[in-house]
C-alpha cells in the first residue's frame, strides 16, 4: 500500500501547470555558447540518472547559489548524453531510470531555469580536468559557477575529483559548491541511482519512489499489439520499454495522455507467459476510459506493486485474477499521496 508520505514540491507552486513550467524552461543542446536565457548560469553537474532526492539537494543548492550571486543568474543542470557508461560499454544494456526527455520534465518541475546537455564523446572523454574547467565550463559554456556532489569525478580517466574541481574553479574565477551525500534516514547509506534500480528490479516501487521523492515514470508511444486484452475485456495501451530492469509483474499506475490528463489504471509489465512469453511489454488498462490512443506519446508513473507475473491455466482463470488486480490497483491509487512529476 501507499507510504502515505506527501513530499512538498520545491521550486514552482504545485498550482503551476506542466505546460507553464515547460514554457519557462530552456533546453540547450549544442556546441556553441548557450542562449541568452542561460548566459552566465550556475549549473549543477552530473549524469542525474533518476534525479533522485540526493540530486535534488544539488538542485536546491544551485538555485541558492544563483540567487546569491552579485546579480541573479540562471540556475541550470549540466548533464551528458549518452550516459558515459553507455559510451564506454555500448554493448552492455543499461537500465536508465530517466532518459533525456524525462529529465527535462523533472528539472522543469523542480524550478530550474534550464538544462544544458552536452554530447559525451571521445573528445569530451579525453579532456584533462583543467581543459574541462577552462575550455568547457568557463570558455564555451560561460558558466559563473558550479555545484557538484561529493563523489563527482570528471576529466580523462575520471582523474578529476571534487577537490581538484574546487581548486580549478577558484583559479578560473568560477564559484564551486560541493554538496555532501544525502541519506533517506540517519545512519543509512547515501541515496543512489543503483539502489533505485535494485528496488525497481525487485518490484519495490514504494521504496524506489521514496528514494526518488516522486513516482517513477516512463515515456513512450502507444503501439499496436495483439489486441488480446480487448478480447479478454481489458483493452490495453501498450508501450515498449528499452533495456528496462523493472520487475515483471502487475502494477497500480497512472498514465498521462497526450492532452495532459492523468488517468488511473492497472498495468502489466512482462512477457505474457499464459500466451506467448514474448518480448517484454508494458500493457496498461485504464479505468472507465475508452478512446483510441495509438500513436500518442504518453507517460506512465508507477504507484505500487501488486504481484509478480504468473502463468495461468487458461484465459478464464487469468481474467478472474485481472478483476482482482484492478480492484487492488483502485484501492492503492485512492490512498496514494506521493508527488507526481506529471501533474
Amino acid at each position: 500500500m501507499s507510504s502515505g508520505e506527501e513530499i512538498p514540491p520545491r521550486g514552482p507552486s504545485r498550482a503551476d501547470s506542466l505546460p507553464e513550467r515547460a514554457a519557462r524552461f530552456t533546453i540547450f543542446r549544442g556546441e556553441g555558447a548557450p542562449p541568452a536565457e542561460l548566459a552566465g548560469a550556475v549549473a549543477a553537474l552530473g549524469n542525474f540518472d533518476g534525479v533522485h532526492r540526493g540530486h535534488r539537494a544539488l538542485v536546491d543548492a544551485v538555485r541558492e547559489e544563483a540567487r546569491r550571486a552579485s546579480r541573479a543568474r540562471p540556475a541550470a543542470a549540466l548533464t551528458f548524453e549518452p550516459h558515459p557508461r553507455a559510451f564506454f560499454a555500448p554493448d552492455q544494456p543499461m537500465f536508465r531510470l530517466t532518459g533525456p526527455a524525462a529529465k527535462e520534465i523533472v528539472f522543469a518541475h523542480l524550478g530550474l531555469d534550464g538544462l544544458i546537455e552536452q554530447r559525451f564523446d571521445a573528445s569530451l572523454a579525453t579532456l584533462s580536468p583543467a581543459e574541462f574547467v577552462d575550455g568547457l565550463l568557463k570558455t564555451r559554456l560561460g558558466l559563473s559557477g558550479v555545484v557538484i556532489g561529493h563523489d563527482f569525478h570528471f576529466g580523462r580517466g575520471r582523474s578529476g575529483t571534487p577537490a581538484i574541481l574546487a581548486d580549478l574553479c577558484a583559479a578560473a574565477g568560477l564559484a564551486c559548491r560541493i554538496v555532501p551525500a544525502v541519506s533517506l534516514q540517519p545512519g543509512e547509506g547515501p541515496i543512489s541511482s543503483s539502489a533505485i534500480r535494485a528496488a525497481l528490479g525487485a518490484g519495490a516501487v514504494q521504496e524506489a519512489n521514496a528514494l526518488l521523492g516522486y513516482r517513477w515514470f516512463v515515456l513512450g508511444e502507444i503501439r499496436h499489439g495483439e489486441k488480446r486484452g480487448r478480447d479478454l475485456g481489458f483493452p490495453t495501451a501498450n508501450v515498449a520499454l528499452d533495456s528496462c530492469g523493472l520487475a515483471h509483474g502487475i502494477y497500480a499506475v497512472r498514465m498521462r495522455l497526450g492532452d495532459g490528463t492523468l488517468r488511473d489504471g492497472v498495468a502489466s509489465y512482462g512477457r505474457r507467459p499464459t500466451f506467448d512469453n514474448g518480448a517484454p511489454l508494458l500493457e496498461t488498462y485504464l479505468f472507465d476510459f475508452s478512446c483510441d490512443l495509438y500513436g500518442q506519446e504518453v507517460a506512465v508513473e508507477f504507484v505500487d506493486f501488486i504481484r509478480g507475473e504468473e502463468r495461468f491455466a487458461n484465459a478464464e482463470v487469468l481474467v478472474a485474477r485481472m478483476h482482482v488486480d484492478a480492484a487492488e490497483a483502485r484501492a492503492m491509487l485512492a490512498e496514494d499521496r506521493v508527488i507526481s512529476m506529471l501533474a
